[in-house]
């Protein structure tokens, strides 16, 4: 599920800076390459077990990720729900309590960011 509303797409910050933001509301930069990173966040419904990933897909607009005064754009956030053994799947409707955990999550990396 893409989620348009964030606030958050076209935001561009340096990649220290936003690795400090990311991390301290709880995501993590897994994938990452010369010119992009996803930083992903872990949800879990405790009602049923599932986990779910907000998702934030970046690109360089300046510089590579080897340096961190690189300027990364955000270009896309969207949730799935994990699925064995290592994938995501974006068709699955996700739970009102997990999407508004997503939406608080990402409103407090924009403040961070802002």
């Amino acid at each position: 599920m893409i989620i348009e509303n964030s606030g958050l797409i076209g935001l561009q910050s340096e990649l220290h800076h936003l690795d400090d933001a990311a991390d301290k509301v709880g995501f993590v930069r897994w994938q990452w390459e010369y010119y992009r990173a996803t930083y992903d966040l872990k949800l879990t419904d405790r009602t049923t077990s599932s986990d779910y990933f907000l998702r934030l897909n970046t690109r360089a607009v300046e510089g590579k990720l080897e340096s961190a005064h690189a300027v990364l754009n955000i270009e896309a956030v969207y949730i799935g729900r994990a699925t064995f053994p290592h994938g995501l799947d974006y068709e699955s409707p996700i739970p009102k309590h997990i999407l508004e955990a997503a939406e608080q999550k990402l409103q407090q990396l924009k403040s961070l960011l802002a």
